[in-house]
């Protein structure tokens, strides 16, 4: 019997980043770094990097929801990203890397604004969330040397010192949705 796999669609800075957290989570199967919410068709890295295009560095996730739902997905995004920085994260400035949840349906628009609105109101951030819940659209899956970038470049600069940080904070903090061969 096949698993029945449901998609997630978030922009949190850099798709590198999210899509190596990601990847360790138990009940993800797939991530894939893609673009979305821009007005450029099947734009290149370079097109969007220089913030013209209107579209957000995205990681699209393919989860089993019967493992993982998309609250604790949504749970995971708050907790890796910084959603109070309006168009950046870090060293990662402009529009391109603005913190954003693209639903796929009214019920994950409906999760992922009680989401939003429960994580504003906890204090686990001092300023307000600037994240915005938009619908998918112009959805397009990046350049292949953007896949896997961590796995298959553990010693590049931006990996060493952006990317493993955060993923060592992920282990930490959510050992609980670690997939077993962590």
């Amino acid at each position: 019997m096949d698993k029945k796999l449901e998609k997630a669609t978030f922009g949190a800075g850099c798709f590198w980043c999210v899509e190596a957290i990601y990847e360790l989570v138990e009940g993800v199967e797939h991530v894939e770094s893609g673009y979305s919410g821009g007005h450029v068709e099947d734009p290149s890295y370079r097109q969007v990097t220089s913030g013209n295009t209107g579209h957000v560095e995205v990681a699209r996730i393919h989860f089993d929801p019967s493992v993982i739902s998309y609250e604790e997905l949504l749970e995971v995004l708050w907790h890796t990203h910084d959603p109070t920085t309006l168009n950046r994260q870090g060293n990662d400035v402009g529009e391109q890397y603005r913190s954003a949840i693209f639903f796929h349906n009214e019920e994950q628009k409906a999760i992922a604004e009680k989401s939003l609105k429960k994580t504003d109101a906890s204090g686990l951030w001092d300023d307000p969330i600037v994240t915005t819940i938009e619908p998918l659209k112009n959805y397009y899956v990046a350049e292949n040397y953007h896949q896997n970038y961590f796995e298959n470049n553990p010693n590049a600069g931006y990996c060493s010192y952006v990317i493993a940080p955060k993923v060592k904070k992920f282990k930490k903090e959510f050992k609980h949705l670690l997939k077993s061969s962590q």
